[in-house]
């Protein structure tokens, strides 16, 4: 019930970065040197850029983490409110920072390597995470910055019937189970999900993830596309879209907030799999790092060459 009444279609609460991207010819070997092609600094992060897909397809997005007042955290929530991402569930701490990343794009393949910081990274505290906030979400989007922060909210969202979407690249310690079972979709990277399981293929890591409690679990593949499950039943593999990448930076976690706003608008598992996955490759078709190369729906529309259920303030002109 209260989903129909939310404010938002995507809540997140992860990782926000400013990211700071270097452009070479190719990705070097040790102990040589690369002249550098290239600068930018843009915002990034799992979440602000899940969001920012989000955002950018014509869901409304709510970034309800924490930053503080520096140069960097400023930068960070400029970037997510020009994108549209709403702030104002955000909490501020004067100590708090968003992560910061160094980005080293391989221009000849669109490779890249991310080399982070989490000095004064901040997450909200149990008590500040309330159902009423929750509530106000069509789906909630966790990472895994902060495991204790990502099961409560996961708990917060089941009690007030809020489906949560995740992105989880590591097992960090032993509530990392705790959370998944709290996941309705689950979509990881294909190397977090062979460790997991110990499974021989992607495929059947998934098919021992699953469980028919869970409408969607997941590991992705880049180029090699998407094994997923709906509520536990046979596996299925959604390939990816053959297109020349010029710069990778950021897929993943555009085909997290593609299929978080698929969802968030009503769209099945497996339909909201393809668009997003098609979002990816759009991107990955473009320079400029994580979110730049965002397409539009109508834009993933026309590459499909299909109409879909649309949030309903998508439009080509975002």
């Amino acid at each position: 019930m209260g989903q129909m009444q939310a404010t938002w279609d995507v809540l997140g609460c992860g990782v926000v970065s400013v990211d700071d991207l270097v452009y070479l010819a190719t990705y070097p070997p040790a102990n040589t040197k690369a002249r550098i092609l290239g600068r930018d600094r843009q915002g990034g992060g799992l979440t602000g850029t899940a969001l920012v897909a989000a955002a950018r397809l014509g869901a409304r997005a709510a970034f309800g983490g924490v930053l503080g007042y520096d140069e960097l955290s400023l930068v960070a929530i400029a970037e997510l409110e020009r994108e549209g991402v709403d702030c104002s569930p955000m909490l501020r701490r004067p100590e708090a920072r968003p992560c910061h990343s160094t980005v080293i794009v391989g221009r000849d393949t669109g490779s890249r390597n991310v080399f982070f910081s989490r000095e004064g990274v901040m997450t909200p505290r149990p008590e500040e995470v309330t159902p009423e906030l929750v509530r106000r979400c069509r789906v909630l989007f966790v990472d895994h910055l902060d495991l204790d922060v990502a099961c409560h909210m996961a708990a917060a969202a089941a009690a007030v019937g809020v489906p949560v979407v995740a992105d989880i690249e590591w097992k960090q310690y032993q509530r990392a189970e705790e959370l998944f079972a709290r996941i309705q979709h689950l979509i990881i990277p294909e190397h977090f999900a062979l460790e997991l399981t110990g499974a021989a293929t992607t495929a059947e890591a998934v098919a021992r993830l699953a469980s028919p409690e869970r409408p969607c679990t997941a590991a992705t593949a880049g180029e090699r596309g998407c094994w997923f499950a709906v509520h536990g039943g046979p596996v299925q593999h959604q390939p990816a879209f053959p297109v020349a990448a010029v710069d990778t930076t950021g897929c993943g976690d555009v085909f997290h907030g593609a299929y978080a706003a698929c969802i968030a608008c009503g769209l099945g598992v497996a339909e909201s799999i393809r668009f997003a996955s098609a979002t990816a490759a759009i991107k990955a078709t473009r320079p400029g790092g994580g979110r730049p190369g965002i397409p539009t729906w109508d834009e993933v529309e026309r590459f499909l060459g299909e109409a879909h259920r649309r949030p309903p303030q998508a439009s080509d002109g975002r």
